[in-house]
């Protein structure tokens, strides 16, 4: 039996039930695209302080277009994956010269964009400009995989997904209706112990009528995150101490780091971190001590960085990189990672002293 859904019972939900939220109050094609870049991959919560941050620091595309890398990579320093930010302020960029600063209302066209994938296409579109196009998360995806008594989102699966919801969006507001399933997956239809009695679409919902809706979709197991041991130098002449910067084509882009890089297997960490800065700075370190060691997790591994205090020999450094000498009171004025700031977080409360 084919499951039959309606888009009014969906909308007189959301309309009854969703959240305020600050960029629910536009449709500005441009507040709409910044927020769904900051929510990828990113809890509700945590994205719209960022969020009403940015919007008071650049009101337009065009402010974001002709501001410097590191200005817009500081204003979203905390929020991670970092590649978001830089694809938002290339896009911005080719928005303002090739399309005159108006955001293309066209699928094909706004899809070419840097950063711009399927769903964030669809959720811009449908959202600012009305195009009766779906915008598939992972919450309407577990939705709509419950609803339909999917275990399996193979790609045909997914097809399935996407002509229902395409099937819905006939005659209706199309953006209210994307956002009011993904309202009711990120409200309702939850991963775990979803609250299927608050459901409006309960009565037709394969996985809840089987008793077992937390079974659908199966969830894939991901392998286990290897773990690096990762070498860094605070390296002093006088009060200051060096940085670099990341090229734009690395992973955390655009931001500032102590120079340092991977532990090889066999080498002690004094030896691996010579050898980094050998590589990197074209020159041997004079090591004073131990700093600190921190842990930290990103999305694919994690490490355990150790930091030492160390010194320029005779030979200045020769960097390959961009890169500056700073004071301590000068790091709020730099973006780095995370693993960088438990480093100053340490070194702030048992001291900078060598």
């Amino acid at each position: 039996m084919q499951v039959k859904i309606t888009s009014k019972e969906i909308l007189n939900w959301y309309y009854g039930n969703k959240r305020e939220l600050p960029f629910r109050f536009t449709k500005n094609p441009y507040k709409i695209w910044i927020s769904e870049v900051m929510l990828q991959q990113t809890q509700m919560k945590t994205a719209i302080p960022f969020y009403n941050r940015w919007i008071d620091s650049f009101p337009t595309l065009q402010s974001v277009a002709m501001a410097k890398s590191d200005k817009i990579l500081k204003l979203w320093e905390g929020l991670g994956y970092y590649r978001r930010c830089l694809n938002f302020h290339k896009a911005s960029k080719i928005v303002m010269k090739k399309y005159h600063g108006r955001i293309p209302n066209d699928y094909k066209t706004f899809r070419s964009l840097p950063g711009v994938g399927e769903y964030t296409a669809g959720a811009v579109l449908s959202i600012a400009f009305g195009v009766s196009i779906p915008a598939i998360d992972g919450n309407v995806n577990r939705l709509l995989s419950r609803l339909n008594g999917i275990k399996n989102l193979t790609k045909r699966n997914k097809l399935i997904i996407k002509n229902k919801i395409k099937s819905l969006l006939i005659d209706i507001t199309p953006g209210d209706l994307n956002q009011a399933l993904m309202e009711l997956g990120a409200l309702v239809c939850i991963p775990k112990n979803p609250l299927c009695y608050d459901c409006p679409i309960s009565h037709v919902c394969k996985a809840y009528k089987n008793g077992s809706p937390e079974l659908y979709p199966i969830k894939i197991k991901k392998p286990s995150k290897p773990h690096l041991e990762v070498v860094t130098a605070i390296i002093w002449r006088k009060e200051k101490f060096y940085i670099q910067k990341r090229s734009n084509q690395q992973m955390l882009g655009g931001l500032w780091e102590f120079p340092g890089g991977k532990v090889e297997k066999g080498e002690t960490l004094e030896n691996a971190l010579v050898r980094e800065i050998e590589e990197e700075c074209l020159f041997t370190p004079d090591i004073i001590k131990k700093a600190a060691s921190i842990n930290h997790t990103y999305s694919h591994f994690s490490i355990t960085m150790h930091c030492y205090h160390c010194k320029e020999k005779k030979k200045k450094i020769t960097s390959q990189n961009s890169f500056n000498w700073i004071s301590i009171k000068d790091i709020d004025k730099y973006s780095f990672p995370k693993a960088n700031h438990k480093i100053f977080n340490f070194m702030s409360k048992n001291g900078w002293h060598i």
